[in-house]
């Protein structure tokens, strides 16, 4: 049995992206509790900004509304802005829950 999450980022950037803001606070290994701005979202993973003190592999535990706590990985990482792949995708049904949580502009949901 293999240890970690089987990342595949090429496949899962189409993904649709959710803009939200949204302020979690995650749990990282070596720097603790850590407060991050999610800027967008998806069932696959989160993009962050003001990402100081992150490394690209980085893991995260946060929780999100709906879904609960839940691991992610730092895929990419930018001078502002890092990108967060799910250790799993996101059940459609919580996904919805949450998406109604964090964006409370119905303008900006999308079609159900």
């Amino acid at each position: 049995m293999s240890a970690g999450a089987q990342l595949s980022v090429t496949d899962m950037r189409r993904a649709s992206r959710h803009p939200v803001d949204y302020m979690v606070i995650a749990e990282h290994l070596m720097h603790g509790d850590v407060k991050l701005h999610v800027s967008n979202i998806s069932a696959h993973g989160f993009m962050i900004d003001e990402a100081e003190n992150i490394s690209r592999g980085d893991r995260l535990i946060i929780r999100l509304p709906a879904v609960g706590r839940i691991e992610a990985y730092c895929i990419w990482l930018t001078e502002e802005r890092a990108g967060f792949q799910f250790e799993r995708i996101l059940r459609l049904d919580d996904f919805q829950l949450m998406i109604s949580e964090m964006q409370p502009n119905p303008a900006l949901r999308g079609r159900r």
